[in-house]
């Protein structure tokens, strides 16, 4: 009797535990070596939707990317990083305009980390008067922090006008932000500033430049998978297939 109690409350204990973990505003999880995957929430259209970003731990801090998409993680970000590494954040890099991505941008640079977006992304903040970094970078970029190199590319329009991706060659990690769509997605998501026509050949110059990435971080739901690549240009392909049709349809 005694066993099988303790086995309950065992039972019990880790499914708060799980709970919790599960509820909570800001989730951290392990990629691989000094990469780590974290996750936040908001509403899009009346219904709860998690982001993802991600940020290295280099010996000379932590680079960030993407800013969380509920901006009462901001801190609380920068106080997990800091206790669980012992570190503190010293570079954020905004993938694209969007809130999910550069809605942090003014908050970590009045903090005195070091903020980055790129030139398309700045004009976009700028006409919006929002928040803007404090460096801009060139369509095609490499940096060095610590014991890591990293590119940072703009290949073109795709789900947003100004969407960047980030490169760890040596790792074979491919940071897609909103440009890539998950592997288990059913759609493209928000359109409301994509350009999908030219998001295929946008996606075609990311496989070509980036080869055989073992680990690609998409800009929601889950997953890892190389595979979403190939997915969202399926659904990219799909999505202006369907389009075509219709158009034809309608000049019938």
């Amino acid at each position: 009797m005694r066993k099988l109690a303790s086995i309950i409350l065992f039972l019990v204990i880790v499914s708060n535990s799980f709970g919790q973990s599960k509820n909570s505003p800001l989730q951290i999880s392990h990629l691989t070596g000094d990469f780590y995957v974290y996750r936040t929430f908001n509403d899009y259209k009346g219904v709860k939707v998690s982001a993802n970003a991600m940020y290295v731990v280099t010996k000379e801090g932590v680079v960030l990317f993407d800013a969380p998409w509920d901006k009462t993680q901001f801190q609380p970000l920068l106080d997990s990083i800091e206790t669980k590494h012992n570190k503190k954040v010293v570079m954020v890099f905004a993938t694209h305009s969007h809130e999910d991505r550069a809605g942090g941008l003014d908050f970590y640079r009045q903090k005195g980390i070091r903020t980055y977006s790129g030139k398309l992304t700045d004009e976009i903040l700028k006409e919006n008067n929002e928040g803007r970094a404090e460096f801009i970078i060139p369509d095609d970029a490499t940096f060095t922090i610590g014991q890591y190199n990293f590119e940072v590319y703009y290949p073109g329009k795709g789900h947003a006008p100004d969407n960047i991706v980030v490169w760890f060659g040596k790792e074979k990690i491919l940071y897609g932000g909103c440009f890539i769509k998950s592997a288990e997605a059913k759609d493209l998501g928000n359109l409301g500033d994509a350009d999908v026509k030219e998001w295929e050949s946008s996606i075609k110059k990311v496989q070509s430049k980036f080869k055989n990435p073992k680990y690609v971080i998409p800009g929601h739901d889950d997953g890892t998978t190389s595979e979403s690549i190939n997915h969202t240009l399926k659904l990219v392909q799909d999505y202006n297939l369907s389009n075509n049709a219709s158009s034809k349809s309608s000049q019938k």
